[in-house]
């Protein structure tokens, strides 16, 4: 499977077809305005709006389409679902391109507005998902048949993982699955799946196999007794991007958590590794880059005051820098304003505590306002964080909170955040057992992350501030 020349495809095709349905629309806009207009084509070759709309219009719709997710799981798409994604999405465009371009032509009345806008629509949407349509039908073809596959793995070694295994290579239309092997999760005598795949290793070694394997899913087909592994499974796996399926229980088809696309299809409960839709992960990126040059430019008297308060408070440098861990794992500088004494950590890592002695008389004022975390801004602007996001911490106190609960690392799957929703319930943590608890919220915000959520945490966050309840 070559991705990137599918991806081209696609690239290809949605810019042809937006570059045919605007050429098509502009000139019944024409013919519109002059009946004529066919035998005068010149009108059009001339016009200057005509070659700017042929450039930048198609450009429009593949910014957008790269917004919405359309090249993400390139040979896993849905015929249905991509109508339903295609529809909605051409929908918007289609009313951003009518308020931004269309609402000054010259018409006859508001029922050219509505023939317009239907027009454009159809024109749009009658390309696009038409090219769309035969470019996945062609490919879903080729999966059903074999002759596109992903690189699966199986976790489990006996009853259940090889029913499943015949499951899926006895189907009436292929799923794609190409079985590389199988790890196992107890240690037994002999594996039953043995006769049918080879045996890469034990679970612990998932990230390890999964990256020698080039594994693209993986199934997790374990045994009753083997349950209480499950969580650490998971955790594994959330750090490598692969789809991750799990044979569902009979409780899990009855509170309806077995989801399927195709009734020829083994059922499985499929955990997507997107933790939010395509298109609110790019504009919650652009609300960061904005949000912050805002931030940056109206409260730059902020930053001035807090600068010269910390410079005359107590002597040392204004700024404060501490490496901590960020999106997958990468270590980055964090910088803050000074709230502390200079060498406040001579004797090694502390935590702050209510009553730290550490703490400056106008880094206690800062540290309540918030006004402490303002540099971090130019942060979010590099890149490195965002505005709400589970808080980075240091290496040595990720380390200590591992002890405690392994699955902190799920948090590293999405970028830090100056703000959060354990932030927001706890403040600054004193100890680890408080790290731990803000753990909590931290993992149900990366279950629930959405624009929505950030929102409701930044208005908490803005209320903390305001009130000066920060700790």
């Amino acid at each position: 499977m070559n991705k990137y020349l599918q991806v081209s495809k696609y690239l290809f095709l949605d810019w042809f077809s937006a570059l045919l349905a605007w050429a098509f629309f502009y000139f019944f806009r024409k013919l519109n305005e002059n009946p004529y207009v066919f035998h005068q084509l010149n009108e059009i070759y001339d016009d200057r709006k005509f070659w700017l709309g042929i450039f930048l219009v198609p450009l429009f719709w593949i910014v957008l389409y790269i917004m919405d997710g359309s090249y993400r799981r390139i040979y896993r798409k849905s015929r249905l679902k991509e109508l339903g994604q295609t529809f909605f999405t051409i929908l918007t465009g289609t009313i951003i391109l009518f308020f931004a371009l269309l609402l000054d032509d010259q018409v006859h009345g508001y029922k050219d507005y509505y023939e317009f806008f239907l027009l454009l629509f159809i024109l749009q949407f009658g390309f696009t998902y038409t090219f769309r349509l035969l470019l996945t039908s062609q490919t879903v073809h080729k999966i059903h048949q074999g002759k596109i596959g992903f690189n699966t793995l199986i976790i489990g070694s006996n009853g259940n993982a090889e029913n499943i295994y015949q499951a899926i290579t006895n189907q009436e239309i292929s799923s794609g699955n190409k079985f590389v092997g199988f790890v196992n999760v107890h240690d037994h005598k002999d594996f039953k799946m043995g006769k049918y795949i080879p045996y890469l290793g034990n679970y612990m070694e998932l990230n390890k196999i999964v990256a020698e394997q080039k594994v693209e899913e993986v199934i997790v087909a374990i045994e009753r007794s083997e349950r209480e592994t499950i969580q650490r499974i998971i955790i594994e796996l959330e750090e490598a991007n692969v789809l991750i399926k799990i044979i569902p229980l009979l409780q899990d088809i009855i509170f309806g958590t077995v989801k399927v696309s195709n009734v020829f299809h083994t059922p499985l409960i499929e955990i997507s590794p997107d933790v939010m839709p395509a298109w609110q992960q790019y504009l919650k990126r652009f609300l960061d880059i904005f949000a912050s040059s805002m931030v940056l430019i109206f409260l730059s008297p902020v930053y001035l005051f807090t600068a010269l308060g910390v410079k005359f408070s107590s002597p040392g440098p204004i700024l404060f820098k501490q490496k901590r861990i960020g999106y997958k794992g990468k270590p980055f500088y964090m910088y803050k304003f000074r709230s502390m004494y200079v060498d406040a950590e001579k004797d090694g890592p502390q935590l702050s505590s209510k009553n730290d002695p550490r703490i400056t008389p106008f880094g206690l004022f800062i540290r309540k306002y918030r006004l402490d975390e303002m540099p971090q801004f130019f942060t979010v602007l590099r890149g490195q964080m965002s505005l709400v996001g589970p808080r980075p911490e240091r290496k040595y106190y990720i380390d200590q909170i591992m002890q405690k609960a392994p699955h902190y690392r799920l948090l590293l799957k999405v970028k830090p955040g100056i703000t959060s929703w354990g932030q927001v319930k706890y403040g600054y943590a004193s100890t680890i057992d408080e790290m731990v608890d803000r753990l909590k919220y931290d993992l149900l915000y990366l279950e629930n992350m959405s624009l929505s959520m950030d929102f409701k945490i930044m208005i908490y966050t803005i209320l903390i501030v305001i009130q000066g309840r920060g700790k």
